[in-house]
């Protein structure tokens, strides 16, 4: 792995997406525009929305960058650039961190803009104070950009790609304890829950939210975040192939 031709890959994959509108507008203004109409929806509630943003502040970030990280990735391969880039001096690795390194800064952009509008904007509070706070989301946003590079080495057309949207994002969001305490759950449902990643981004943002100091518990959920974002990083590295 050449640290070089890492960080040119994360600067092509910049430069590209700067002209797609539509993707930047997908990840930087959908978020805070969802966090804001969900305001409105508990308007004259303003304490059942203070509890709820700060985790789906813990959950936007994942899913839109596992979208756009899946297809856009899946589409290096479809159009023949993933088969043009080994032809040369260049390796899966190099491939798989440059675009990880390109996708978490857009994450990391995501994050600041969503808990901006979160924070001053909607006026939420918590407790734990915007560092945490944003370390919480940008972690989420990485996450959510490695598992967005693993299953799109599953995926043979961008339909593909987002079918997976539903099969391995929506049972983590059911589960994760955003609707219901994950102890409230049957047995089932709460060991599913304990070994996906989703449950430990939500509980993260809810120490956060609910403490004002850096408590145990949420560096434990942070370090499984990180864990399971790193496993899946090296698993995209080892699984993503050419398109046949």
């Amino acid at each position: 792995m050449s640290i070089r031709k890492t960080l040119a890959t994360s600067k092509r994959v910049l430069s590209q997406l700067r002209h797609d509108r539509r993707t930047l507008a997908l990840i930087f203004i959908v978020p805070p525009v969802l966090l804001t109409i969900l305001k409105y929806v508990f308007q004259g509630e303003s304490k059942v929305f203070g509890s709820i943003a700060p985790m789906l502040l813990g959950i936007f970030p994942m899913i839109m960058m596992f979208l756009v990280t899946s297809i856009a990735t899946l589409r290096e391969r479809s159009s023949g650039t993933l088969n043009r880039l080994m032809t040369m001096p260049i390796s899966k690795a190099d491939f798989i961190f440059g675009y990880a390194i390109a996708f978490c800064i857009l994450g990391f952009v995501q994050a600041l803009i969503s808990g901006g509008v979160m924070l001053g904007l909607l006026q939420v509070n918590v407790l734990g104070g915007t560092i945490p706070t944003m370390l919480v989301a940008v972690l989420a946003a990485f996450l959510g950009t490695t598992l967005g590079l693993f299953t799109s080495a599953f995926a043979t057309s961008e339909f593909q790609a987002v079918q997976f949207l539903p099969a391995f994002i929506f049972p983590q969001l059911l589960v994760c304890g955003l609707f219901v305490a994950r102890s409230e759950m049957a047995k089932p449902l709460q060991w599913f829950a304990d070994i996906m990643p989703l449950s430990y981004s939500v509980d993260a943002m809810k120490q956060v939210t609910i403490s004002s100091l850096w408590t145990s518990q949420l560096s434990v959920d942070l370090i499984v975040v990180a864990g399971f974002a790193i496993a899946a990083l090296i698993l995209g590295s080892a699984t993503i192939r050419r398109q046949e």
